[in-house]
């Protein structure tokens, strides 16, 4: 009887004491570990510190990028070449050439385009006769170069339309290029009277 007791005893025991040994086990699992220290605060990155500055240089440079462009591919600006250069010019090429009808409408004609291109006469397309007059009509010109102007004009249609006369060479090249020298004289003249005299035409 007493060895059943015993038995009994140990029984209950054990019942209780490993349910005890597991609650103190799940409450040693459970227990919150320490707390490792704070870490330090992080650094602002690259982009934070100068995000600002970067974005205004990319600016600038696409600024000046896009000017540059501009600069590089606008149209150029023609060049003015004086009219009288370019009687000379053409001039050069009739030098050598036979004094034959052809040279002489050649020889008239880069003179007549450069009395208008000069004084600024009307354009267009005029007959000798209606060229003299516009000339005489010009102020700019002055009667003396209008005189010379015309004879040399007119002398020069004679001889295209009279070929085969046995008339001495009218050296229409040289007495184009002594003409055109003439009329820059008078123009010269003209811009130093403008500086003193304001008022002149």
């Amino acid at each position: 009887m007493k060895l059943l007791f015993l038995l009994r005893a140990s029984a209950c025991y054990c019942v209780c004491a490993v349910p005890w040994s597991w609650l103190q086990a799940g409450e040693t699992n459970d227990a919150i570990p320490p707390l490792r220290p704070p870490r330090a605060e992080l650094p602002p990155s690259f982009w934070e510190q100068h995000g600002s500055a970067l974005v205004g240089a990319g600016i600038l440079l696409g600024l000046i990028f896009v000017v540059a462009i501009w600069f590089l591919t606008r149209p150029k600006p023609p060049v003015l070449i004086p009219p009288a250069v370019v009687a000379r010019q053409a001039l050069q090429s009739l030098a050598a050439a036979p004094e034959t009808g052809a040279v002489l409408s050649q020889a008239s004609q880069i003179l007549r385009h450069y009395v208008t291109a000069a004084f600024a006469l009307p354009p267009g397309e005029m007959t000798t006769t209606d060229f003299c007059q516009a000339l005489a009509a010009h102020r700019a010109v002055g009667p003396e170069l209008t005189a010379a102007l015309a004879d040399f004009l007119h002398r020069s249609d004679k001889r295209k339309f009279a070929p085969g006369t046995t008339l001495p060479p009218l050296e229409a090249v040289a007495e184009t290029l002594s003409l055109i020298e003439r009329c820059e004289k008078r123009l010269h003249l003209r811009t130093q009277n403008r500086s003193h005299s304001p008022g002149l035409p």
